[in-house]
């Protein structure tokens, strides 16, 4: 198969991915134009239709479905041999995607990746911060963090951070105003800042533990957010009670600008874990980067 093959193969599988030609062309630096000229003339050269267009969406079509689904994991192998035999220079090099949720990356990435950087200036590494869980292979990044138990067991994992504790908090002023919880049944009473998980679009129901008891509530209020940032400001700004990592809440407990309830309900789940495929070829630069992300096992 000629080279320029090879190329038309990479561009049908970047536009199958991204299910549309705009985004596929400024992935790979091409114009839109250009690209829908390559399909065809690939179309036209295995005498079959591999996409299906629409005013709205491109989708592949079942000729099309079967070729991303074996060819895609072809170029990707091909890519992580070129990498890693690229990086038996001296130094450690190359590009890290990592999505990760806002307070993942916040507590668990940033902290670490501000101290190894500076000692190795050739590895750049991109992080996406999103509320959704991510198909890293679909999505083509390298790694993803997530907490332990919500790692699937097809993926490798490496925990990075200790056990996340959860805590439900709000404002002195707002708690002033209303008696505070004693038992999860209350919350029915109260101003609540919910959570919308992109994944699945519903709302997060507060998971709540107290020895053998478990609970998951569905509480109800007037604001909605995708992260935890927002939830902390608006329980700050005495809009209601908010179900955070106890770590961001921490300094404003501290300050007094926050106050606890229900803290004996409030579980700890498994800390971070930085995961990728279990059939990946590791990077040298990936390498160093979850030596220096690890989590003491000692450590808990």
């Amino acid at each position: 198969m000629p080279k320029e093959s090879y190329n038309d193969l990479l561009a049908f599988i970047a536009v199958a991915r991204a299910q549309s030609f705009t985004r596929a062309a400024a992935q790979l630096g091409v114009s839109q134009s250009a690209l829908s000229h390559t399909i065809r003339a690939l179309e036209a050269k295995m005498g079959v239709r591999l996409l299906t267009r629409t005013t709205r969406s491109v989708s592949p079509t079942e000729a099309g479905e079967r070729l991303l689904l074996n060819v895609a994991p072809r170029f990707e192998e091909i890519e992580a041999e070129l990498a890693a035999v690229g990086e038996l220079r001296d130094k450690p090099a190359g590009t890290i995607r990592i999505t990760a949720s806002e307070n993942a990356a916040e507590t668990a990435l940033w902290p670490r990746l501000a101290k190894l950087l500076p000692k190795y200036p050739q590895i750049k590494v991109e992080v996406t911060t999103q509320p959704r869980f991510t198909d890293i292979v679909a999505e083509r990044y390298d790694m993803g963090v997530r907490l332990g138990d919500e790692v699937a067991k097809d993926m490798t994992a490496v925990r990075i951070s200790p056990d996340v504790r959860f805590a439900i908090v709000g404002s002195p002023a707002y708690l002033a105003k209303h008696p505070a919880p004693t038992k999860p049944q209350d919350l029915a009473d109260h101003a609540c800042i919910n959570l919308r998980l992109m994944s699945h679009g519903d709302l997060y129901a507060w998971e709540l533990k107290k020895g053998r008891q478990k609970v998951n509530v569905r509480v109800e209020g007037q604001l909605v957010f995708n992260g935890t940032r927002p939830i902390l400001h608006a329980a700050l700004a005495g809009f209601g009670l908010g179900y955070v990592p106890y770590e961001v809440a921490r300094p404003y407990i501290a300050k007094r600008l926050l106050k606890q309830v229900l803290d004996d309900w409030c579980p700890t789940f498994p800390g971070y874990h930085l995961y990728y495929p279990n059939r990946r070829q590791l990077t040298r630069a990936m390498a160093v980067l979850i030596e220096a992300l690890r989590h003491p096992a000692k450590e808990k």
